[in-house]
């Protein structure tokens, strides 16, 4: 199976067929899709200019999908070494359990789902990197009232969601799922008190 690298070289490559390099570029996003494949995928062919379901896309548009992409996996990616360290130091230092950003983000490794987006049509305007680095920073600060991407306050949680975990605040906004570990306990509480409003 080929690599996210390998992948890349494929959509890279002016010699390659057309409906070679897009399939490629869909095929990164089985290692890396932020807002999960269908609607990371949504995204970038809206950023660069083309149609979900255009078979023969401009091969520019197609490298500019991918650079945007590889732009935010080299973010999450130096995330996951700072990741990495940082639990090597609490080992180290006698701290054995992990935290509530710990759980999350052995569900999010690699990055796939790191922005969940249940509805693929609906997600945040943004180059990935900077929903990326704005995730990220919330992640490392205390938690919040407010979506770390948008700063939307309209947060309502919702169950049945396609990804793990199944339920959670889901930003009206911009359409991600909102991390637990960056939302205080009151803001919560504000969302699952918005979903019972919303369902009553």
């Amino acid at each position: 199976m080929a690599g996210f690298r390998s992948l890349a070289r494929q959509v890279r490559d002016p010699l390659s067929d057309l409906a070679l390099r897009r399939y490629s570029l869909r095929k990164c996003l089985e290692r890396f899709a932020p807002y999960g494949h269908r609607a990371t995928w949504d995204h970038l062919c809206s950023r660069a200019g083309f149609g979900p379901e255009d078979r023969s896309p401009d091969p520019a548009r197609l490298v500019a999908a991918l650079e945007e992409l590889e732009e935010a996996r080299a973010v999450w990616l130096a995330y996951e070494v700072a990741f990495a360290q940082r639990r090597r130091k609490e080992k180290h230092d006698g701290l054995r359990r992990p935290g509530s950003v710990d759980d999350w983000h052995r569900l999010t490794w690699g990055g796939f789902g790191v922005a969940w987006c249940d509805d693929p049509s609906v997600h945040p305007a943004e180059p990935l990197a900077e929903v990326l680095r704005r995730l990220i920073a919330a992640l490392e600060r205390e938690p919040g009232e407010n979506c770390p991407v948008c700063t939307g306050t309209a947060l309502v949680w919702k169950h049945d969601l396609a990804h793990e975990p199944s339920s959670g605040p889901v930003c009206s906004h911009c359409g991600i799922v909102v991390p637990r570990p960056v939302l205080t306990p009151a803001a919560l509480a504000e969302a699952r008190r918005a979903r019972l409003l919303v369902t009553a």
